[in-house]
């Protein structure tokens, strides 16, 4: 399989770039929160030779054609079947203390989107399954059965910012008392023929939809809230992070966070900085950077990337 033809890492380059520094002494530890096909991981490893990766992921799949693709590197890794909160854990695995270097790249892989049977993409018809872990919990489809319509109506308000929640929480109602909507091409009709003519044409409406079922699906804001606190106490001092996320939901809570990790916690109006009160963090990139314009043409699954980057200065006193 060559993996370079079908899954592009999103701004590679600038990832490394930045994680560099932390990188280049030997035994410097790596740490991908979310492994996917493992794009990010081998360029580092073919970079540092004297890194470590220790490469997490929910989805067993993407584990093992990571491992197929960094089978070169197999004396400086660990694999690790985990959701990304769990970097405590995978570190405890690989017999580690501590990260020097941690991304995440959030969000659903080139790998599940591109596996149509997996139930991610509105565009395919598929089983209503959307799990990123497919051994564990419910699918799309037990989300769509069970779930009042309003806990559906704060699902898709929630996690996909969808301006016709209730109108289409109204509609999947309305047809399950019929039939079971077990399948993705199932519930695109429902929402397509709930939406009102005059907005048709404002982008498909299962997108937000989908995106909102996902998240639910896969406790995904859940895991982040807790997953990116546990990695900024894992970085050892001058470690890095790099977070790259692709909607909204995610971007704001990464920026906040981030701001308050690089924030003093001295008094305002005080002359001098109190000991111990000093920012543990400093940012390393102004905002969120982008992708260029030339890789969003090439891969169009860098269009949306927002990335954040800090470094750690000192420990929590």
């Amino acid at each position: 399989m060559n993996f370079r033809d079908i899954h592009t890492p999103v701004m590679l380059d600038r990832c490394v770039e930045l994680l560099a520094p932390a990188l280049e002494r030997d035994g410097a530890v790596y740490v991908d929160g979310t492994l996917g096909m493992g794009g990010h991981s081998e360029a580092v490893l073919t970079r540092f030779p004297g890194a470590h990766l220790v490469g997490m992921d929910r989805d067993p799949q993407a584990l093992r054609i990571a491992g197929e693709r960094l089978e070169p590197f197999a004396d400086r890794m660990t694999l690790v079947h985990t959701v990304y909160d769990g970097i405590r854990y995978a570190l405890d695995e690989a017999g580690l203390e501590s990260a020097d270097a941690v991304l995440f790249d959030l969000g659903v892989s080139s790998l599940q989107l591109d596996e149509a049977d997996r139930g991610f993409a509105y565009a395919q018809d598929a089983p209503l399954d959307m799990r990123m872990d497919p051994t564990t919990g419910p699918t799309a489809a037990d989300v769509i059965a069970t779930s009042s319509e309003g806990q559906l109506r704060r699902i898709f308000e929630r996690y996909g910012e969808e301006k016709l929640a209730a109108r289409y929480a109204r509609a999947i109602i309305r047809t399950r008392q019929e039939s079971p909507i077990m399948r993705s091409g199932e519930l695109v009709d429902v929402l397509q023929d709930a939406t009102p003519a005059a907005v048709r044409n404002a982008g498909h409406p299962a997108k937000r939809v989908f995106q909102a079922l996902r998240i639910e699906v896969n406790g995904e804001l859940a895991a982040l809230e807790s997953a990116i606190p546990a990695a900024l106490e894992a970085l050892s001092v001058g470690g890095r992070i790099v977070v790259m996320s692709y909607q909204s939901l995610e971007d704001r809570f990464i920026k906040r966070l981030f701001a308050e990790a690089t924030a003093s916690t001295s008094p305002a109006g005080l002359p001098v900085e109190l000991p111990g009160h000093s920012p543990r963090f400093r940012a390393l990139v102004r905002g969120a950077e982008q992708a260029s314009e030339a890789e969003a043409e090439t891969n169009p699954r860098a269009k949306p990337v927002r990335l954040r980057a800090v470094e750690k200065l000192r420990e929590s006193t």
